[in-house]
Order: C-alpha cells, then structure tokens, then sequence
C-alpha cells in the first residue's frame, strides 16, 4: 500500500512546488513584499509536502502507524492551500463549507490528508479535462446522525458513468490513460481501516461527489 502511495506522491510534489514557476516571469525590479509572501507560500507548501514524503517513507519501512487528536478541518485547510495553486492553473474556482464543532478525530493525520488530496487531485484532474462550462470543487464537512465525521468533495467535472460506480475502488481500474487504479482503492482501504466507508455518487447538475465517514473515538469525545 505504502509503495503505491509513493508512486502517486511525484504528481503531489509537482503540484506542491507549482509556486515556484511564477518567480521566472517576475520583472527586474520586482515588489519585494509580493516576492516575500510568494517565497513564504513556497516554504510552507515544501514543509507540507515534506511531511507527506516523510510519512510514506516510514510506512514503506514498516513503522507502525500514528494514532494522534486530528482537527480534520485545520487538515483540510492545510491542503486546500498546498493545492491552490494547482486548481487556478485548472482554472477551478474551489471552495470549502466546513461544519462546526466537529469532533476530533484518532488517526494518522498525514494518512488521513493523503486521502483528501486524492480526492482533490482527481476533480481537478477531471475539470481540467473541460473545454466549456464553469470548474468548481467544494469540500464540505460536517457530522452524520451517528455522530460519525462527514466528508464530502463535490466537483462540477464530467461525472462519473454509471457502469464506471459499480467497479471505480476495485484495484487497478482505471479510467486514466496513464493510471495505476491504486489511488480510490487505497482510500477506501485507509478510510475503512480506521471503521469508516467510501462511496461515489453523481453531483447535480454535473460532475461527481466523493465521501467518506470517519467515526469518532470514544476516548477524545468532549
């Protein structure tokens, strides 16, 4: 699983170090305040991506994974930002509506994050793929009736075929020309490890949507 994650991890790098591109088109005598923010955006988004290599490195080792108090929201923060780039280049307008009050959850923070960032990736990926109509990607949170986290990533792309829902997180199917059809199968297998579920429905009027449920661990209820 770890080694599938590495693979996917060069196209999260690319995307992590997109800020960079823009210093070459700057003028000669450039704003020194726009080049300080644009060169702190980029420290930043390194350290993220820093994290994430890290971990994958210490699963492929074998290291027994983290159970840490998760602000799932501030983790998606994280990532909406490590990613806003890559979505203005698609052209994507991408927003979130976060619940409030949501529960801690117990899991491995960064394990977690890659799940989002799957998600985000791929609804960019698949708008970018557009030639008309708006490009919009909204990540919502909030709490199921059972008190579970609810985690929703609702893109306005091509949609999904209803042939491809019934097969689309068995591993290695894939509707990319280049894909492995490892990425949704290990995010439904991380998200179940931990006692939730995945599922993919068609978003209205166009598009896809992608949740997930989490549980909330008894012991860190407050």
């Amino acid at each position: 699983m770890a080694r599938a994650y590495s693979l996917d991890l060069r196209e999260r790098v690319v995307a992590a170090v997109g800020g960079v591109r823009p210093a070459v088109r700057w003028p000669p005598r450039p704003n020194l305040d726009e080049v300080r923010d644009a060169l702190e955006r980029i420290v930043r988004d390194a350290d993220r991506a820093g994290a994430v290599i890290g971990r994958i490195r210490a699963l492929i080792k074998g290291a027994p994974r983290r159970d840490e108090r998760v602000e799932f929201n501030a983790a998606i923060r994280e990532l909406v930002e490590l990613t806003r780039s890559e979505a203005t280049k698609n052209g994507v307008v991408m927003q979130t509506d976060f619940g409030d009050d949501l529960p801690l959850l117990l899991g491995d923070r960064v394990e977690l994050q890659q799940v989002i960032l799957n998600l985000i990736l791929n609804a960019l990926e698949a708008m970018g793929e557009l030639s008309e109509g708006s490009r919009e990607l909204l990540i919502t949170t909030g709490k199921t009736e059972s008190g579970d986290v609810l985690v929703a990533v609702r893109d306005s792309g091509p949609g999904l075929a209803p042939a491809a829902l019934e097969h689309l997180f068995e591993a290695f199917h894939t509707t990319k020309p280049n894909g492995l059809g490892l990425g949704l199968s290990i995010c439904r297998s991380i998200v179940e490890s931990r006692g939730g579920r995945m599922w993919a429905t068609a978003n209205t009027p166009r598009g896809a949507v992608f949740q997930f449920t989490l549980p909330v661990h008894p012991e860190i209820v407050t």
